[in-house]
């Protein structure tokens, strides 16, 4: 922490890239209480994660979401302060407390009262706000704090950690409040996830593509003349295919976006 501090009074690319991680926040901090408070908090919805707690417990007990979402996080920030690292507890906390003065003064207008529309905007407005706040270094939800550091000291994946969370946090609801809230609640959740993931990623799925064949030598060629993809050309001592024992055998390795793969196999079919 000291060190960025350092860094962060001398240099100026430093400090203009800090301050772009921070206006993104704030606006993912803003599609995400558009998402709760213009969707799914007036209609008694839940989504994943602590915020879904927050949410069930406003829902059950009426206290107030804010100050359940900052509590609820805390334990979570403090296990992220010893494991991930105290700048990123340091933007987080901020980002909370913002979420949560958000949802408690902001007053956005209901849209809508179908469920269904509820449920999928709710969810990627949120997603879309948590997405962005996780790309620029900080989080919304402590579940995935959760989910580090089960992954580093017990093995479990973090997307097990998360799911397990949720089934729970789901299964409740649909004992204490009702099982079409729950199953809203889910589907909020699945747009949530998906929207979080496209956010960060992108929406170009990339694959790695290994080929391998007597007709290297051509298939490179024709794949950089005519799609003008970088590929990389790795040498195969031994390898066994059709027909038998393959020795002194190239192989092309190449990273494509999905869309391009008919392409590349359209190509090596004619050769």
């Amino acid at each position: 922490m000291k060190i960025f501090l350092k860094d962060f009074m001398t240099n100026r690319a430093l400090w203009i890239r800090v301050f772009r991680e921070y206006i993104q926040i704030a606006i993912g901090i803003l599609f995400a209480s558009i998402g709760l408070k213009a969707f799914l908090l007036p209609n008694g919805f839940l989504d994943g994660g602590i915020t879904g707690v927050a949410l069930l417990v406003n829902n059950l007990l009426g206290i107030n979401v804010s100050i359940v979402l900052i509590l609820v996080s805390i334990p979570f920030l403090l296990l992220a302060y010893f494991t991930i690292s105290p700048y990123m507890v340091f933007k987080s906390s901020l980002s909370i407390v913002a979420l949560a003065l958000f949802i408690e003064f902001e007053n956005f207008q209901i849209i809508t009262d179908d469920k269904l529309l509820i449920s999928i905007f709710g969810g990627l407005f949120l997603g879309l706000g948590i997405g962005i706040t996780i790309k620029n270094g900080a989080v919304l939800d402590g579940s995935e704090i959760l989910g580090v550091y089960l992954n580093r000291h017990y093995g479990l994946s973090i997307g097990s950690v998360t799911f397990v969370f949720n089934v729970l946090l789901f299964l409740v609801t649909a004992v204490l409040v009702s099982l079409e809230t729950a199953m809203y609640s889910t589907l909020a959740f699945l747009v949530t996830a998906r929207v979080v993931d496209l956010t960060i990623e992108g929406f170009e799925n990339y694959i790695g593509l290994i080929i391998i064949s007597k007709d290297a030598d051509v298939i490179q060629a024709k794949i950089y003349k005519e799609l003008g993809i970088g590929l990389t050309i790795l040498d195969s001592p031994i390898g066994y295919g059709k027909g038998g024992i393959n020795s002194s055998q190239k192989v092309i390795q190449i990273i494509i976006n999905r869309i391009e793969i008919v392409k590349i196999n359209k190509l090596i079919d004619v050769i």
